[in-house]
């Protein structure tokens, strides 16, 4: 398994982190004034109206400075108790603030009632309390505005709920100025009916955002409860397997704890991958998520899957890997029907041969379980040499054997030319090395034939020569 993470524990930019404790001061200093201009133009007219959204602006100033202890908190890198940062207490401030105006609106419900059966609506001076209503609706149009674009820059629940919280406030105000007109204007002219505008305005609201809400509390609880829209989730998967090698996405997880998304994904991909190649693909997958969840915190799993067209070398090789040898000379023959694959295998050096043979055979058994189409398997065990040895300089001779190599060389016409020739020894054994150029559009069978037929010519001519090793490439490429 192979695991990957992206950007873990890291704390929001300090300009995001800087502009939402900005905005939250803000509201909260406009939150007190306007309670205090409520509560005195309240207490000055007799207006149950006025009074009931002098509370819920002392509530909004509760709030406010809720809003603004979290997101100063919020902002705190992850530690050692809090491994994936302090992100919730938004959420949390968002459910408390959700509380306290379901309170707000139960008590000015309440309160209007008592003042209907017991018929003490009374108003007196209309006139600043309605200034005091008009300031109100402007101070909270620009602070709902202020806060929700800071609320979607930022990704912060907080100060989300925030500016619902104030654009509900001006409904709120404008049925209280409404009730709070038609009841002067019911006393003025004598309509007892229009008397009882202002506390009926006021219940009308507090149901309205009693509503709201709930629907905010239903969203707040499911953040807490690390529930995600269905739909951001299947956003997500269909960017990663999108990624080229991903051949399935077995579970991914998203939770959400601020403004930041953390998503933990198990991917399948090829067995036969290598390590870089996975690690290639680890980071095109981060990606991937980073598109569908901007700047999520990613944890990626990878496990080795058979592929959907795996041939039986990839087969074979996958088992080879899994043993941790590496394979070389593969092929697979048809005998009468039935497969049948040769290898050749490097073992220690110092591996006595029981334990060898015993490997090899196990290794074998396993690859007749991996590939059943397989009848038989036939290994050529070589030693692979436990140190490595430096070249001694032996130059006449290894002018000798290139010579003899280049000289093999022309006795085919295909061969345009042989060159980066080496020669090393390891130990006792003379290992060489070269490129050969080749027509661009000979098949490879044809090449493979030509470059065996080279070796097989060249070992007749120098028998002392243990191992070559023939690199074919296409004549164009060939710049010398």
């Amino acid at each position: 398994m192979h695991d990957a993470a992206a950007s873990p524990g890291l704390a929001p930019p300090a300009d995001h982190s800087a502009e939402k404790r900005r905005v939250a001061l803000q509201s909260m200093l406009a939150a007190g004034a306007m309670t205090l201009l409520k509560l005195a133009a309240g207490l000055v007219s007799g207006s149950l109206g006025v009074l009931s959204d002098a509370a819920h602006s002392g509530l909004d100033l509760t709030g406010a400075a809720l809003t603004f202890f979290s997101v100063r908190v919020s902002d705190k890198p992850a530690d050692e108790d809090h491994t994936y940062g302090h992100g919730k207490i938004e959420n949390i401030s968002s459910f408390a603030e959700a509380g306290l105006m379901a309170v707000s609106c139960a008590w000015i419900i309440w309160e209007a009632l008592q003042h209907v059966f017991h018929h003490t609506v009374e108003l007196r001076h209309p006139t600043w309390p309605m200034l005091v209503l008009l300031l109100s609706i402007a101070v909270d149009y620009w602070r709902s505005r202020r806060l929700a674009a800071v609320a979607r820059s930022t990704g912060s629940p907080a100060l989300a709920t925030d500016a619902f919280h104030f654009a509900s406030d001006i409904w709120s105000t404008l049925a209280v100025l409404a009730g709070l007109g038609t009841s002067w204007a019911g006393e003025h002219f004598h309509i007892d009916s229009l008397r009882y505008a202002d506390p009926f305005a006021a219940v009308v609201v507090s149901l309205m955002i009693l509503r709201l809400t709930a629907k905010l509390t239903h969203e707040t609880i499911g953040v807490l409860m690390d529930s995600i829209p269905a739909e951001t989730r299947r956003r997500m998967i269909r960017e990663v397997e999108q990624v080229d090698g991903v051949l399935e996405v077995e579970q991914a997880r998203v939770r959400r704890s601020g403004a930041t998304y953390f998503a933990d994904l198990t991917l399948a991909l090829p067995r036969h991958f290598t390590f870089e190649h996975t690690s290639d693909l680890v980071r095109a997958a981060t990606a991937a998520v980073q598109r569908a969840l901007p700047q999520a915190d990613v944890v990626i799993h990878t496990v080795p899957r058979q592929g959907r067209a795996e041939s039986i070398f990839d087969r074979v090789r996958a088992v080879a890997a899994r043993n941790n040898v590496f394979v070389h000379e593969l092929s697979v023959q048809s005998h009468h029907g039935r497969l049948r694959v040769e290898q050749h295998i490097e073992l220690d050096e110092t591996m006595p041969l029981r334990r060898a043979h015993d490997f090899v055979t196990a290794m074998e058994a396993e690859i007749l379980r991996e590939a059943p189409e397989i009848d038989s398997v036939i290994t050529h065990i070589e030693s692979e040499p436990a140190t490595i040895e430096q070249p001694e300089e032996v130059v006449e001779e290894d002018r000798r054997l290139t010579q003899a190599l280049r000289d093999a060389a022309r006795h085919f016409p295909e061969i345009s030319d042989v060159h980066d020739v080496s020669v090393g020894r390891a130990g006792e054994h003379i290992i060489l090395s070269c490129h050969c150029s080749l027509p661009d559009d000979l098949p490879m069978a044809r090449v493979h034939e030509v470059i065996t037929a080279l070796e097989d010519r060249f070992k007749l001519d120098c028998p002392e020569v243990y191992r070559v090793t023939i690199h074919p490439e296409p004549v164009t490429d060939n710049t010398r």
